[in-house]
């Protein structure tokens, strides 16, 4: 957590969309240890220009105080480069955001299957009605919806995700305090119990023409394949396919036929290119991810009252103890049974949790997880329908 204050400092100072916050994590142990070697090692380490050096020497480290105080007064997470829970998806692009403030709980994205949802804000009304449609459809079986909350698309597909009660991840150009679009605030406050509204710009950070293509960035590193619903010829939601592709040169781009209304050309242009592969329902996605979307796997016994064990993670692969029970002696093991995918961190918490109450600690103890990010993982299962919470911190399924 100390870092922190260093690194808000330093966005507070050059800005957010750069390549030098990655290169300072290679350059030196801390971002601390950047900031106290003061103007002859910001010249020293050859990242920087003589304006941004100025910049660095007039931004007080107070501000960065401030900052954090209105964090912690809002109640916003906030995680940095070099923070173990940062996501290893942004962390592998060229400009990560040095910071993320985040309202909600940022889901491990890592470990999941997830799909930027986008397109143009004055959709169409098959537009919109389709977004939904697919969101809904793959938040339904675990996937996650990334987008960017604007009007049309975006907050259609977050709308979809939301009535399937999954996950979704609302990503802005602005500041998450910021009086932003309040025609949706109730629906970016709803994400927040399913997933999590995230921004690298302060709280109250306004918006400003060039945050969302800096903001498309981060939509398409999160994001395994980018679904482009409907998009114009100039429309910014090819900026965040264009930048998919420059992250990733693999990473698969979708797009929905539409008509002939110009507000389809660029979507319709990128299938007649080959860049995108035609999709028609949501399992046209899911089949190209086989690889990485788990099916059922079945352990080859059966359990007392003929019922058996249902694994399904994402992207990983069922633990070979289940509450330190072995697996092989079926018989002394509780009853698990779910129809939702999970991560290997919620697997592996969901099987150290049986039908009596587990403490936390002994959750942590089990699962060899520090509590901190034991709690993120548990309300995750909470929401899932997969177990409660009882009196003093103890856990059991529902």
């Amino acid at each position: 957590m100390k870092n922190i204050k260093y690194w808000i400092w330093f966005t507070q100072a050059i800005g957010y969309c750069t390549c030098s916050a990655k290169q300072i994590t290679s350059l030196y142990d801390s971002i601390e240890e950047f900031y106290l070697g003061g103007e002859r090692e910001w010249r020293l380490s050859g990242l920087f220009s003589n304006t941004e050096i100025e910049k660095f020497c007039k931004t007080d480290l107070s501000v960065a105080d401030e900052i954090i105080a209105k964090c912690n007064q809002l109640g916003y997470d906030m995680i940095t480069l070099d923070d173990s829970y940062y996501p290893q998806c942004l962390k592998d692009i060229d400009d990560p955001p040095a910071v993320l403030y985040i309202s909600g709980m940022l889901p491990d994205i890592d470990n999941r299957l997830s799909i930027a949802v986008i397109g143009t804000r004055r959709a169409s009304h098959y537009g919109t009605s389709s977004s939904y449609q697919f969101a809904y459809n793959l938040a339904s079986v675990g996937v996650t919806i990334v987008s960017g909350g604007a009007l049309g698309i975006d907050c259609a597909s977050h709308r979809g995700a939301l009535a399937a009660d999954g996950v979704t991840i609302c990503v802005l150009g602005c500041g998450i305090n910021y009086n932003y679009l309040m025609e949706n605030a109730k629906m970016r406050s709803d994400i927040t119990f399913k997933g999590a509204v995230i921004s690298e710009y302060p709280p109250d950070c306004e918006p400003r023409p060039f945050h969302f293509p800096q903001r498309n960035r981060i939509i398409s590193a999160l994001s395994d394949g980018i679904l482009l619903i409907e998009s114009g010829e100039k429309s910014g939601s090819l900026i965040t396919v264009n930048l998919g592709l420059e992250q990733d040169i693999n990473k698969k781009i979708f797009a929905l036929a539409g008509t002939n209304d110009p507000r389809f050309s660029g979507s319709n242009e990128l299938i007649k290119e080959n860049v995108a592969s035609l999709v028609t329902d949501y399992t046209d996605i899911l089949n190209s991810y086989s690889d990485l979307y788990a099916t059922t796997e079945i352990l080859p016994s059966a359990l007392p009252d003929g019922e058996i064990i249902d694994v399904i993670p994402v992207k990983g692969s069922a633990p070979k103890k289940i509450n330190n029970y072995d697996v092989n002696n079926l018989s002394e093991v509780p009853v698990h049974n779910h129809n939702v995918e999970l991560s290997n961190d919620e697997s592996t918490v969901y099987y150290a949790i049986n039908s009596e109450p587990v403490h936390i600690d002994k959750i942590s103890e089990i699962t060899n997880m520090p509590v901190s990010k034991l709690l993120a993982v548990l309300t995750m299962l909470e929401i899932k329908g997969l177990i409660m919470c009882v009196q003093g911190r103890s856990y059991k399924l529902k």
